[in-house]
């Protein structure tokens, strides 16, 4: 007898049916859908992960914060306040600002290019939270804007500075200068989706961000401006963001521009963050 037949009482295994199949997939239970938490962090460790494979982004988070910190405190210290150091006080909250709120633009920039790279026709395949994508870019900049934070506070306290609200006031005026930078990055998502190169989004936002931190009260005191130039730094959020941090680190904590940043942020994140949103649908 050959090889390959049946042996005696050897049971033989008919095909599946077609309706046994269909049974099987019909009662299987589908996985859940995930949430919008678990979908925005996936794609904030997305984020992160591009830092580890990148290392040389992490470039304007910690070399030019510490160039900007060094080159105007022993620039301009002895001809505003007499000394670096004492200019240091000064200085160094608002340094923290500016650095912070002009890398958001990054944010813009990395949506472009996904966009650019087709893969955001992949993300918009998936059975996710539309704005998970969106917010996970937020979330990844979340750790390049306290690493550039953290870099600001260790070279000045190396320099001299001596916050006068202690640890406390430190922490709460990142915290507060994080949550204001989360909302103003959605402008910059906006222009990503919007403009249609990576150089066109980084125009635009250098020519909104330089006047805004130049024109403010991060380098000088305006009550030496002329009056009309007084006038538009006064109204200028940036203006309002620097005041806020500075009092948190000094320890006289300015409850009405702290008020100010907080319903400033949720004004621009409601605003910009819907515009996002539907130009994304659009895309």
């Amino acid at each position: 007898m050959s090889t390959t037949a049946v042996k005696e009482n050897e049971p033989v295994l008919a095909a599946p049916k077609p309706e046994d199949l269909a049974a099987v997939l019909i009662a299987k239970n589908r996985p859940q859908r995930p949430s919008a938490l678990s979908t925005s962090v996936t794609f904030g460790w997305r984020a992160m992960l591009k830092i580890k494979h990148v290392p040389e982004q992490l470039f304007d988070v910690t070399a030019f914060p510490i160039m900007m910190t060094l080159m105007f405190t022993y620039l301009f210290g002895g001809a505003l306040s007499g000394s670096p150091t004492e200019y240091l006080q000064f200085l160094l909250p608002g340094i923290m600002a500016s650095s912070i709120l002009m890398i958001t633009m990054y944010t813009g920039l990395s949506v472009n290019t996904d966009i650019e790279k087709g893969v955001f026709d992949r993300f918009r395949t998936l059975p996710i939270w539309r704005p998970s994508a969106m917010v996970g870019y937020l979330l990844g900049d979340m750790l390049r804007y306290l690493i550039a934070s953290l870099v600001i506070l260790g070279v000045g306290l190396i320099m001299g500075f001596r916050p006068g609200g202690g640890f406390g006031g430190v922490a709460a005026a990142i915290l507060l200068l994080l949550a204001f930078s989360f909302a103003f990055s959605w402008i910059w998502t906006m222009f990503g989706l919007l403009l249609r190169s990576e150089k066109s989004v980084m125009g635009v936002s250098m020519m909104v961000l330089f006047p805004l931190t130049f024109l403010s009260n991060i380098y000088v005191n305006p009550e030496t401006m002329p009056g009309w130039l007084q006038a538009f730094v006064n109204i200028n959020p940036v203006t309002h963001v620097v005041a806020a941090v500075r009092s948190m680190m000094d320890g006289n904590w300015n409850g009405g521009e702290i008020t100010w940043v907080l319903i400033a942020g949720g004004v621009i994140l409601a605003i910009f963050g819907t515009l996002t949103m539907r130009l994304y649908n659009r895309k």
